[in-house]
Order: C-alpha cells, then structure tokens, then sequence
C-alpha cells in the first residue's frame, strides 16, 4: 500500500473577527483551490476571556455549513429558526445555512476556550436549500479506543461505526484523534479521490516520510495520494512528537465548482453574491424562518 504524502502544511496567521474575537485562520481565500470542498477553518485557544468575549453577535449566512467543535469552553448560540442553547466541552454545533440564516455565537468567560470553527462548502445545487442545525452532544459521538489511541467519530465512518453525523449534501469524515506521546498511527480509510487533510490542535506532530519532522499545534497538514498509486486508498502515517498530539482528520471529495466569496456568504458566482447582499438590505434574505 502506498502513503499519502504530505505535500502542504498551512500555518495560518493571527486575525480579529467578530466584534472582537482574536483567533488564527488556518484555512481562507488563499486556500480555497488545494482544500476543497472546505473553504475555512478558525482556530482558538485562549485563558483570556478579553480574547473572545466579544463574540460574534448576530450575522448571516448562505450557501456553507459551520461546524464548531468545542474541546473546552462554553458558547452561547441563537439563530432565526428559533435554536437556541450552549455548546460545552466535546459538543459540536453543525448548522446548514443554506438559503440563509442569521445567527450569533457569543463565547462565555471560561478557564480555557479551545476549538475551532470549520466552513464547507454547500455544492451549487444544494446552496439554496433549507437551512438546518444540528446540536451534538457528548454522548451522541462515538469513541473508538485502539492501543496509545483514541479516536472520536464526529462524522463519517471509522473502524465499521458511523459518527454523530452523515452530512446531506457534503460527505465530510471528521474525526478527533488523541495520541499518546511517541505513537505512530496509521489510518487507511478515505479514498485517494477526497481532499484529505490533519488540523493539529494541540501537541505536536509528525507526518513526512520519515516522520522526524515535527509540527507544532495550530496548523493544517494537507495530504495527498501518490499519482503512481495502484491503491484507491493510500494510507496516512503518523507520529506523535515526546507530549503526544491531538488532531482533527477532515476529508471530503472536492467540489471543483467556481466559488463567489464574501464575507459570510459563499455562493458560486458573482451575481448570486449581489443579489445575496441585496437581499440583506431589503429584508428580503431569510427565505425559510422559523415554525
């Protein structure tokens, strides 16, 4: 079986969103192509509340979904269908914006707020559909525990186990992997088709060939099959550095459709965005409202 190699690691720079919130962006506009289908990926780790109290009050979206994975912390979260709730430490809000929504994600002052917010994007046929929220619960994501590792499925399929989520419209393998210090995992289960790549939230990590070079927290490792491959599914090695890693493997199949950005919206081509941002003005965006 031949290996995935890695052949781009993304490190991403300091940035401030929301009325405030001070975060890394991993993921964004530079790395739209080489990501597919996923667009951006926030990063953040804090124990000072002044870093992200602030929040994100009330803005819209259209045509992605947002997953926010909370490892530690707590969010508030309201949006127009009438959800409403906290997201606590291991939860995840996954929300379909669809047509459009509007919602707000005001963070709580916590010992620590460690996680990160994931965008996909929605295929062009599937960019108008009924927006939809999903609130995962500890419990409801399975936990796979194999030698030195521990691997949580939030969604897709790991070891014959369906995760918390199947993902409508995207496909998406989301899983939270914990090494122990020094251990190497081998994994072999998305195919050589899927854009696949390793966003390493705390530790550190190795994932050449050789597996001596080590890549500290907050960064995205991409990797991609061999072109001389005969395998449909080449393997991803890694290895965790002396404290052990935690990261998130998130795999897709690409999209390979043109992408009209801005700000909160993602649609597929400049006149939707216009006419997106149009609607905004004239109170017309929100095309599917509450019961």
């Amino acid at each position: 079986m031949m290996k995935r190699k890695c052949t781009q690691t993304v490190r991403g720079q300091h940035a401030m969103d929301g009325a405030g919130v001070h975060l890394r962006r991993v993921l964004g506009l530079r790395t739209v192509k080489d990501f597919d289908p996923f667009l951006m990926l926030d990063g953040f780790d804090s124990s000072d509340p002044d870093d992200y109290i602030k929040g994100f009050p009330w803005h819209p979206h259209r045509g992605i979904e947002t997953v926010t994975y909370l490892l530690k912390g707590e969010i508030e979260h309201g949006d127009s269908l009438g959800n409403t709730g906290v997201i606590h430490d291991l939860q995840c809000q996954w929300m379909t914006a669809g047509s459009g929504i509007i919602h707000q994600e005001m963070p709580i002052a916590s010992e620590r707020m460690l996680g990160c917010q994931l965008w996909v994007n929605l295929p062009q046929k599937d960019k108008m559909t009924h927006p939809t929220y999903r609130d995962i619960r500890e419990e409801n994501v399975p936990v796979v525990k194999e030698e030195s590792t521990t691997i949580r499925i939030l969604s897709g399929v790991y070891a014959n186990r369906n995760g918390a989520v199947k993902g409508d419209y995207v496909k998406v393998q989301y899983l939270d992997v914990t090494l122990e210090p020094d251990v190497v995992w081998r994994y072999n289960e998305t195919s050589n088709d899927q854009t696949l790549f390793l966003y390493l939230i705390d530790g550190t990590l190795a994932a050449d060939n050789s597996l001596t070079k080590f890549e500290e927290k907050a960064c995205a490792i991409l990797m991609s099959a061999s072109s001389s491959s005969d395998s449909d599914f080449d393997e991803v090695i890694v290895k965790a550095g002396a404290r052990g890693a935690r990261f998130f493997l998130i795999a897709a199949k690409p999209l390979n459709e043109p992408v009209a950005w801005g700000g909160p919206i993602v649609m597929n081509t400049k006149e939707e965005l216009e006419k997106a941002f149009n609607e905004l003005e004239n109170n017309t965006f929100i095309k599917h409202k509450k019961p």
